[in-house]
């Protein structure tokens, strides 16, 4: 008797991911998708089912008072294809869970099992590349599901609703309920953190105070005797050196300087060169003999940098291609759901076996073997509890595609993210880069007998290695790995010839701010969340309005400060770096099996007594010190004030006034006002506190004394004009939502186009509130008057309107002169195109020119094929191509926005027409639609 066939059913994440290994499998497998995570925590009220709704803790999701149980729902938008997999599974022998392999992949895989409840055999296949060797190694060695990682998993899911839904809820009361996106303000465990370690960026940046310091350059060259030729010559005949000390100490540099003073440190011990005595020294060196003190030569040697793991990817891409890190994590699962590179979210720097024989073979049949090292090279991770079973990011496959194989089979940023990583995991395993560096001392006295000394380094590189192939870049350093630096052939003793001497001034530099590769390597460094997670911080924190971007730099907004000194105040445990890093340890050790979840969660949220389950020590143990998370808030909740976390205090100016930044519901805005005595509120109106609304976009470092000044006297905010002559009412100058305008009383007009806030008068105020102005009657009794409109200056008798050339005629066109436009025949012309908003320059990915336009919906951003609208909080003048770049190339892979349904009714009359018009154009045929890829899961 034939043995029946055996049909197994493989779910996987995604339809590409499926698709892909569906090719490798062939019969008796059905591989099918479950667009990511098919069950949750509810999202929100409407999504407990009807017989939870009753219970305290459903909105939160979890029974806090039941071993912390969680209410798990099979999200609505998966249901459909949740019922599919169940018919599916009805008709097959055996259950292959194919999810991704780390904790997130192993959870999705136990949630398919809670949901679909199998009848038949289920096993977990693993792998770590999407090609045909590897998929069939994972059918072939399958395994069960590891609940360790999956209780770890759940651990960090329940511990995040917690934080978050405790938490949130004290900023919606005590600062404003959404921010500027119209979604609600939220807290949590890691994206907190990261917003305070930006916030913390700006203050340094706001306490910096600049400072000026001088040395002199001088260009040397070597004295070279008569009978030796320039060819015969080692090196270069001159070099520069910058004077390092006069008369034995050491001259400033910016790194002596206190930065919240602009001052030399008191134990410094340095000489501070100004302008005047640098020009001096320099003038005073012009034609005296330099000399050749000390000369130090050593062994210049580069190891390779290790493979990619998912930090160190988003941060070189970062750097290099401009690519946020959402976007390189978005172009890398593209890459390895097509079978192009290994899984992208893992920790390791592990090479395979065959990974390391690959790039061994690669580089000397590519660069020759003299690349190669004698031994194949391993490497150790620096990321805490890496999990070193994973392997790191590089080309999928035994044999490497070299980037040239693949270009016509990957977009533009698929293709350049591709080579990053070809490059990376090559250079791995060459050879080291080795030359020499040296370090020259020169003395030189001044004709006034005043001692010099000058300092020269130079690098040569002998034999690149590794950066044949590539070179990491940096931000905190202008010197890159390949770069060299030769000098002449010098010994000590030596004399030299100045050629040039100049005096140098240098300004000391604030800090610079944050950019998502630089807040990354910040992350890592501190022990904060795990690499996989980081991409989704950084969109999590711009999109919540916390960070906004000015060109890759991270600007922190107003309301991050306020929530950052809400939480520092009140709650500072949870933005604590080393507690933060701690629970990581923590729930580590879950992952682990060391502790135990439950214990965990009980010691964070009700707090324990010492010596409890938490380890001593432990983050849990710290909240669990404090009574636990739960009454951490409720009983800090009344202390809190809300006028003072939304204050930004920034100084007092030269009349004595505070000057703060207020967060509003509408906004912040600046105020300027005495000192009360008491520290209340200021009084209104006349000689209490004045007001501003701060321009879209404006960063935190940049409200100096200067600016504020300027803002308050731009129209900006409120100031007085005067009094009307006759009446005596004020007149005022203020800044709306669509612009400056002036108010008397209950009459308020815009000032024209032509008008400046900062040199407006009370003479034109007035004039503007007498507009529109009657220039006359005409033969017929009809009123004409002047004034301003939305599409310029006009005249207008009853309902007939004439536009005027100037704003000026406003205010001089006679009637006899109205009278003629009236008389002569009204011409409509053609609108010309408007000019575009803002011109960026050549989209970095597709070379088409990218522009900002004005739309009927707002400003877009535009490469003549595709539109992309500016998003809520974006500025036209701080937006950069790179974003721009990113936003059109987001849209682009979502493929065209699908048509609205329409009713059976309205289908059939829209097919009747449609058949109707076919009949009349036959000679034309309409383009065909690009097939839309079905989206993946995220």
């Amino acid at each position: 008797m034939a043995q029946a066939k055996t049909t197994r059913l493989v779910i996987v994440e995604s339809p590409a991911k499926a698709k892909k290994i569906a090719d490798f499998l062939g019969d008796g497998y059905i591989v099918e998708a479950s667009m990511g995570h098919v069950r949750d925590l509810p999202r929100s009220a409407a999504d407990v089912p009807a017989k939870y709704k009753g219970e305290p803790w459903a909105s939160l999701g979890i029974d806090v008072n039941n071993d912390f149980a969680p209410l798990y729902i099979v999200t609505p938008d998966r249901a459909k294809q949740v019922n599919r997999l169940k018919a599916l599974l009805k008709e097959c022998d055996e259950l292959l869970l194919a999810t991704d392999e780390d904790r997130e992949g192993e959870a999705i895989a136990w949630h398919l099992v809670e949901t679909l409840q199998p009848k038949v055999p289920v096993r977990r296949m693993v792998f770590h590349e999407i090609t045909r060797p590897a998929i069939q190694a994972a059918v072939a060695n399958p395994r069960d599901i590891d609940h360790a990682l999956v209780e770890a998993q759940e651990a960090r899911r329940k511990l995040d609703r917690l934080y978050g839904y405790e938490v949130s809820p004290v900023l919606w009361k005590k600062i404003m309920p959404k921010g500027p996106d119209g979604r609600a303000l939220s807290a949590g465990r890691v994206q907190s953190v990261a917003t305070r370690i930006v916030v913390d960026r700006e203050r340094e940046r706001m306490r910096f105070r600049s400072a000026e310091y001088w040395d002199v350059k001088a260009v040397l060259a070597v004295d070279r005797p008569a009978d030796q030729s320039e060819q015969a010559e080692e090196g270069p005949r001159s070099f520069a050196a910058t004077m390092i000390a006069l008369g034995g100490e050491r001259l400033a540099t910016g790194k002596d300087f206190d930065p919240t003073t602009g001052q030399v440190r008191p134990d410094a011990g340095v000489v501070h060169l100004r302008e005047d005595r640098a020009r001096e020294i320099a003038a005073r060196l012009a034609g005296r003999p330099f000399e050749v003190i000390r000369v130090e030569e050593k062994p210049y040697r580069r190891r390779p940098y290790a493979p990619f793991i998912t930090s160190t990817l988003q941060q070189e891409a970062g750097r290099k291609l401009r690519y946020s890190a959402a976007q390189t994590m978005r172009v890398a699962q593209r890459l390895y759901e097509n079978g192009y590179i290994t899984y992208m979210r893992t920790d390791s720097v592990n090479l395979s076996e065959t990974a390391i024989a690959a790039a061994r073979a690669q580089i000397a049949e590519l660069y020759g073997e003299q690349f190669l090292p004698p031994q194949p090279r391993t490497y150790t991770g620096k990321v805490k509890n890496a999990q070193e079973a994973h392997e790191a990011i590089r080309p999928a496959g035994d044999v490497f595609r070299v980037p040239g194989e693949v270009a016509g089979e990957l977009s533009t940023e698929e293709f350049r993210l591709y080579e990053l990583i070809w490059r990376r995991t090559i250079a791995s395993q060459m050879t080291d880069a080795v030359g020499s560096s040296v370090s020259v001392r020169i003395r030189a006295y001044t004709d006034s007998g005043e001692e010099c000394e000058f300092a020269a380094t130079g690098k040569t590189i002998t034999d690149p290695g590794f950066l044949k192939v590539y070179v990491e870049s940096t931000e905190d350093s202008d010197d890159a790995d390949d770069a060299e630096h030769r000098l002449p052939a010098l010994v000590q003793g030596q004399r030299l010839a100045a050629e040039s001497l100049e005096a140098i001034g240098h300004s000391t530099q604030p800090p610079p701010r944050y950019t998502e590769p630089s807040l990354v390597k910040a992350l890592e460094e501190l022990g904060i969340g795990r690499p996989s997670t980081y991409a989704s911080i950084m969109q999590t924190i711009q999109e919540r309005g916390y960070v906004f971007k000015r060109g890759q730099a991270l600007v922190p907004s107003f309301l991050a400060f306020a929530v950052v000194t809400l939480l520092e105040n009140h709650f500072p445990r949870l933005v604590d770096f080393e507690f933060t890093a701690a629970m990581e340890d923590e729930l580590d050790d879950i992952a682990a099996g060391e502790a135990a979840a439950l214990d965990f969660l009980r010691a964070f949220y009700f707090g324990t007594p010492t010596g409890s389950a938490a380890r001593e020590g432990g983050a849990a143990q710290t909240i669990a010190a404090s009574g636990g998370l739960k009454r951490m808030v409720t009983e800090n909740l009344g202390e809190i004030d809300a006028r003072g976390i939304n204050s930004i205090p920034l100084f007092t100016d030269e009349a004595g006034r505070e000057v703060v930044v207020r967060v509003g519901r509408y906004g912040p805005y600046l105020q300027r006002s005495m000192p009360t005595p008491n520290g209340g509120p200021p009084p209104e109106g006349e000689g209490g506190e004045d007001r501003v609304s701060l321009p879209e976009g404006i960063a935190p470092d940049e409200l100096t004394p200067e600016k504020v000044n300027e803002l308050f006297l731009s129209g900006g905010g409120e100031r007085k004009l005067g009094e009307h002559p006759e009446t005596g009412e004020p007149v005022l100058l203020k800044s709306g939502r669509y612009g400056p305008y002036v108010t008397m009383g209950d009459r308020n007009a815009s000032l024209l186009r032509s008008m400046s806030p900062e040199t407006v008068t009370l003479e034109d105020a007035l004039k503007l509130l007498s507009l529109p102005r009657l220039v006359g009657v005409d033969p017929d009794g009809n009123e004409i008057y002047a004034g301003p409109g939305r599409f310029g200056p006009y005249v207008r008798r009853g309902d007939d309107y004439r536009s005027l050339a100037s704003e000026e005629q406003i205010f001089t066109i006679t009637l006899p002169e109205a009278l003629e436009l009236f008389a002569a025949p009204k011409t409509r012309q053609r609108r010309a195109p408007a000019p575009p908003l803002k011109e960026l320059g050549p989209d970095p990915l597709t070379d088409r020119p990218l522009v900002v336009k004005d739309g009927r919906f707002g400003p877009y951003i535009t490469d003549g094929e595709t539109n992309v609208s500016l998003r809520r909080g974006q500025s036209i003048d701080t937006l950069t191509v790179e974003q721009a770049s990113e936003m059109l190339a987001e849209k682009r892979a979502k493929g065209p926005t699908p048509r609205k349904r329409t009713s059976r009714a309205a289908k059939a009359t829209e097919e009747t027409a449609t058949t109707a018009a076919a009949t009349k154009t036959t000679a034309k045929k309409a383009p065909a639609k690009k097939a839309t890829a079905k989206k993946g899961a995220e």
